[in-house]
């Protein structure tokens, strides 16, 4: 019987035994009613003691059941909050872990002696086929026939030596990432600086006739090998120089290059590699495509800063510095731009004064300066070209992102946000696109580069090639 059972019957006993004990007419009670009233008394307390010792019954048997329910609920369900003790490594264990680095990094010999011939011909190459094709120029009355000759021997050393030579080495020798991006920029690099110095020698070449026994004044070896180390691309026979060096800044440089760099791999490790390395059995869909775009965004926007911090600013004021060259502008307040095509203009100064000397305004004089639309398009075609030339010998498959984004999307950004555009929402949309693109960038490549592990190819064809693995893989 229940606890309320219990106390309506003793309630029901007791208002019985009342009514039975009304007083006589005189108002006196008997003695049989006392007798009465001590009966009450003692069975109202048997009710009490009964009571309570069912009360505590029940109490104590509700805290047995919960207790009984909590304790299997925590052997059968992980806690959602608080301390949880996994199996993961201590922080510097990580910092102390350089895999990736050596990895990278691979193959460091043959980088060397694959750079130094690719230096040693860009710094006598052109230079001694051009001294030789003025000295003719000069002297010989078979001035084409001379010029078309050291045209093609040029033309051949510069595609031997600065074309084919670093593809060969990178592809033979199956060099790792980071030793594949340093023969590749260094390619582009030389081929850029040479075509500066024969651009700028030669115009100075057919103007200037020297006297008899004279020797050719604008033909410098040395002005060309410190043009080959300065942070410019557009060659000049004196620049402007500070009078000393300070050692100080240039260790510093140095040091937070190194910091970049440790950062850049902290980054891969925690943030992208986890991520694209776990996905195993996932069907591939819209959803879990922007959800990797939106994760890789941030990753991928601190690749972006860093490399701008650790290359534009920190390397090439180290090398600035060293060489005592005065003309540090090598980029502008590109963050506050309200359009692309100021962006564009001030990301990178050195790159683009040399498009825009040898690409546009070229390309200008030889229509006349007519077709300016063109002439930005096909600066924007060479930058699109060259960009998807260094990451897909950086790693080694082909997959167009850098294209599409250059001379697709890069193009109409350049047209629809000009410099008219003026308002700080501008701004804000130019950082949005930003993080999306890099988001974009940093997750096709990281899913094309576990697809090519996942499903190597199986064949050579030229479609097998060309096409991405990622589109097929399943990641069994």
């Amino acid at each position: 019987m229940s606890t309320y059972d219990t106390g309506n019957a003793a309630v029901r006993r007791s208002s019985g035994r009342t009514e039975s004990r009304r007083p006589t007419e005189n108002g006196s009670v008997s003695q049989h009613d006392a007798h009465t009233d001590t009966s009450d008394i003692t069975l109202r307390k048997e009710d009490v003691e009964r009571m309570k010792a069912e009360l505590i019954q029940n109490v104590q048997s509700h805290l047995n059941d919960l207790l009984e329910r909590a304790l299997s609920d925590s052997l059968q369900h992980k806690p959602d909050q608080g301390k949880v003790f996994v199996a993961r490594c201590s922080l510097l264990e990580l910092v102390l872990d350089f895999d990736l680095f050596y990895y990278a990094f691979g193959q460091l010999g043959t980088v060397v002696w694959a750079w130094t011939l690719m230096f040693v011909y860009t710094l006598l190459g052109p230079y001694y086929i051009l001294s030789v094709w003025a000295s003719l120029h000069h002297s010989c009355s078979w001035r084409t026939c001379v010029s078309a000759a050291a045209a093609l021997t040029l033309c051949a050393a510069q595609m031997s030596m600065l074309g084919i030579f670093p593809v060969y080495i990178v592809l033979h020798y199956q060099l790792p990432p980071a030793s594949r991006f340093i023969i590749i920029l260094e390619q582009i690099r030389f081929v850029m600086k040479s075509y500066s110095f024969i651009r700028e020698t030669m115009p100075a070449v057919l103007r200037n006739t020297p006297q008899k026994g004279q020797s050719l004044r604008y033909l410098s070896l040395s002005s060309y090998l410190y043009f080959l180390f300065c942070p410019t691309l557009i060659y000049r026979e004196v620049y402007p120089r500070n009078p000393n060096i300070r050692w100080d800044y240039v260790g510093m440089n140095f040091l937070k290059i190194l910091a970049c760099l440790f950062y850049l791999y902290f980054i891969l490790v925690r943030l992208c590699i986890p991520v694209f390395r776990n996905k195993n059995n996932q069907p591939f869909s819209t959803r879990t495509f922007i959800l990797a775009i939106f994760h890789a965004a941030f990753p991928g926007m601190l690749m972006l800063i860093l490399g701008f911090y650790g290359f534009l600013h920190c390397w090439l004021n180290a090398f600035a510095e060293m060489l005592r060259f005065a003309d540090r502008m090598f980029y502008k307040d590109w963050w506050n731009s309200t359009s692309f095509a100021n962006y564009y203009r001030t990301w990178n100064i050195v790159v683009h004064d040399w498009l825009y000397y040898y690409c546009y305004r070229d390309f200008l004089r030889l229509t006349g300066h007519k077709l300016r639309s063109v002439a930005t398009l096909s600066v924007f075609a060479v930058s699109a070209f060259v960009h998807e030339y260094t990451f897909t010998m950086g790693f080694g498959f082909f997959y167009p992102v850098m294209f599409c984004t250059f001379a697709g999307i890069g193009v109409v950004f350049n047209f629809a946000l000009n410099d008219k555009r003026k308002s700080p929402v501008c701004n804000i949309i130019m950082w949005t696109s930003l993080f999306i693109g890099q988001g974009i960038h940093v997750c096709l490549y990281c899913l094309e580069w576990y697809a090519q592990i996942q499903c190597p190819r199986t064949g050579t064809s030229f479609w097998e090639l060309v096409t991405p693995r990622s589109w097929t893989c399943s990641y069994q």
